[in-house]
């Protein structure tokens, strides 16, 4: 196999984790729902740390959707 065969498949493999991104985006919020629906009055405090831990998950799949990039253009 050559280095483009090799390119191709770390590209296919950094969709792993977009979909691990994903996934931890759903895990966060379906959390955020059963604990809103355990304790209403804390919506509002729990609603803040759930968009900022959905935002810390979905870097981990922008990021790796910035690698598969460079490695199609380079």
């Amino acid at each position: 196999m050559d280095a483009q065969s090799f390119k191709y498949i770390a590209i296919g493999l950094m969709s792993f984790g977009m979909a691990g991104a994903a996934i931890a985006v759903a895990n966060v919020f379906s959390s955020l729902v059963t604990a809103i629906s355990r304790n209403p009055s804390a919506e509002d405090k729990m609603s803040k740390y759930a968009i900022i831990g959905a935002g810390m998950a979905e870097a981990m799949g922008i990021f790796a959707l910035g690698v598969a990039m460079i490695l199609i253009f380079m």
